[in-house]
């Protein structure tokens, strides 16, 4: 639907409702948006003020109002948001802003609307046929096709909203985090998020939407092409042509335990205070931001497109009971949040890039039944209005002096103990006694895609060698993926892999090979699969490997069943196992294993511990 097509259904609508009346709204709108992104003048951040278990009950306006002037007190001009018409939260925000302008001229406030984007039957489950070891076709998501429903009444709301407060709205962002394909449960491809983005630049064109309203995608950088290739296709580049700026999202948080290799204390450092040496590894993590945000600007180059570029979204945790606490990469504490905070800001301000620092406040309803969990803890300010580290300072200078939230004053976290702050501090983890999450052991005269010849594969193994002329290696690097948090894996000194499942509801986890292509193993077809295996006895779950992508829908497990009631139960003592690849591999194209190994069970099976070794292919 063109933007001509539905103008005369909005100021019908408009009209009707009596939100706008039947002369224009005045030019008085204030800086462009080319004045505000980009100027260290208008700070950014990310907002969202659901302080419930849910979304549903969204803020009132006079709490929404409250929530303005405390972000005004911090500094904050820009405020990014992420629902339309889903939840009522962004309009009230827009009105609460409006109020606080009408008692005082000189406030100012913008935002950045989201527009959020599902793909068809997001977040539906898909089924799976034990039978036939496959997902059956059309059922859950379907990420070739927007949610036509969803998308249009989100698209629709952010117009009328721009429209109804021109001296406010400056962005408009079509999805969060909409196109990475990690987002199983609702990503889609470029060419949806183009589609609407296109819309919308046309809305401007006709005059059915303020013509300096920027509009932009606000995604994670590998979908902005700063990182695998499999995001590098036409589409995306015409998406970059289409867009007024690029809205870069960057984790080295969440990448602190899933790709952990800038993180942690250096050998050198070890004998370090413990600020000295956090420093030293929250600068490495500051340079993890800007490297990925430089791979986005250098795609963006190599394909001929000279755009602005800000952060629309990054943050660091000041809690987290599993993947990222004590039991995990040590990374989340106030203290580290407040370093990584000021040298992001330092860094963005010099560069002229707007930073949506995630986010305020802290919101509880994205882990409602984990308390604990990292989500519901990146706000710079606690649901119980307690003001983290990172404002400590502003807040003894008076920042904070007769504002409340929720009626309530604001109070300093620790009751401004920095001795206590600093004693709930985790050291970071030492490189040195860090677990491996990556087994480089490579054959060098091989590329992935290309032919294994050689009578046996191995992964990884104490006593075979790739220096016998009958066995290779692989050929690149295999990276140990822990999938989306629900296990850890790790290589142990000893060539054992580890594997510790998480309290979710399936878990799984894998060796994956690091090649834009799988690894090529034809001529293994009629082979076997070996290793030894030992570890929890009351866990089922599948063992073997992955063919394919499931991202482009070819991904076939490869699996035999391992646990209680199985061919192959398991207990304390090493056992040896082979899998004929015939009798697992039914319909696999050995031609492209991305997974070399990959573990998968859909039953809930909290802190149970595997360990795998020995492992490789014979022809």
């Amino acid at each position: 639907m063109s933007a001509s097509a539905i103008k005369p259904l909005f100021l019908c609508l408009l009209f009707s409702l009596g939100l706008v009346g039947c002369t224009p709204p005045t030019s008085d709108t204030g800086p462009s948006a080319a004045d505000i992104f980009g100027n260290p003048s208008y700070r950014a951040v990310s907002y969202g003020g659901y302080r419930g278990l849910s979304r549903e009950q969204g803020p009132t306006v006079e709490q929404l109002v409250e929530d303005v002037k405390i972000l005004d007190a911090m500094g904050i001009k820009l405020l990014r948001t992420y629902n339309t018409s889903q939840y009522p939260q962004a309009e009230r925000l827009l009105q609460a802003i409006q109020l606080v302008k009408a008692n005082d001229p000189n406030f100012e406030m913008y935002v950045m609307l989201g527009a959020w984007i599902d793909a068809k039957n997001a977040w539906t489950e898909a089924v799976w046929d034990a039978d036939n070891n496959a997902w059956v076709e059309g059922t859950g998501p379907d990420h070739t096709q927007g949610d036509v429903v969803n998308n249009s009444q989100e698209i629709e709301t952010a117009v009328r909203l721009a429209n109804d407060y021109p001296g406010i709205v400056k962005a408009i962002a079509v999805g969060n985090e909409a196109m990475v394909q990690w987002a199983v449960n609702y990503f889609v491809y470029p060419n949806t998020i183009l589609k609407w983005v296109n819309f919308l630049q046309d809305a401007k064109a006709a005059g059915d939407l303020p013509g300096d309203v920027w509009i932009t995608s606000s995604d994670n950088y590998e979908s902005w092409g700063g990182g695998n290739s499999i995001y590098h296709t036409p589409d995306l580049t015409a998406l970059m042509q289409a867009v007024d700026f690029i809205s870069v999202h960057t984790y080295p948080f969440h990448d602190s335990f899933y790709n952990p290799s800038f993180w942690g204390v250096l050998p050198e450092e070890e004998a370090l205070p413990f600020e000295a040496m956090t420093a030293a590894s929250m600068g490495r993590a500051v340079d993890y931001a800007k490297s990925q945000y430089q791979a986005v600007a250098d795609y963006m180059a190599s394909v001929g497109i000279s755009k602005p570029m800000h952060i629309g979204e990054t943050g660091w945790a000041s809690i987290d009971e599993t993947a990222y606490g004590a039991g995990g990469s040590k990374a989340a504490d106030e203290y580290k949040q407040k370093v990584f905070h000021d040298l992001l800001r330092e860094w963005t301000d010099e560069a002229g890039i707007s930073l949506f620092f995630f986010e305020a406040f802290d919101e509880q309803w994205k882990k409602a039944t984990s308390p604990g969990d990292s989500e519901n803890h990146f706000g710079l300010i606690a649901l119980n209005n307690e003001v983290k580290y990172a404002l400590w300072d502003a807040f003894d200078a008076g920042t904070f002096d007769g504002l409340t939230r929720d009626g309530e004053p604001l109070r300093k976290s620790f009751a401004g103990d920095r001795d206590a702050l600093l004693a709930s501090a985790l050291v970071p983890p030492f490189r040195s006694q860090m677990a491996v999450r990556s087994i480089d052991t490579v054959q060098a005269d091989r590329s992935p895609g290309e032919g294994v010849t050689e009578a046996n594969y191995i992964v990884v193994h104490n006593t075979l060698s790739g220096n016998d002329p009958d066995a290779s290696y692989p050929s690149a690097a295999l990276k140990l993926t822990p999938w989306e948090g629900t296990a850890t894996i790790e290589l142990l000194p000893d060539g054992e892999v580890r594997v510790e499942t998480r309290a979710g509801d399936w878990w799984g986890a894998s060796l994956q090979i690091e090649g834009e292509v799988g690894e090529n193993l034809a001529n293994f077809s009629g082979g076997r699969m070996h290793f030894e295996i030992r570890g929890s006895s009351d866990v089922n779950f599948g063992l073997g490997f992955q063919t394919g992508n499931y991202l482009r829908g070819d991904q076939v497990n490869n699996f035999a069943d391992f646990g209680p009631g199985t061919d192959h139960p398991i207990g304390e003592e090493w056992q040896a196992v082979e899998l004929a690849i015939p009798d697992i591999g039914s319909g696999a194209n050995m031609s492209d294993v991305t997974n070399i190994v990959a573990f998968l069970s859909q039953e809930k099976a909290p802190d149970r511990t595997l360990f795998v070794r020995n492992i490789y292919f014979s022809q």
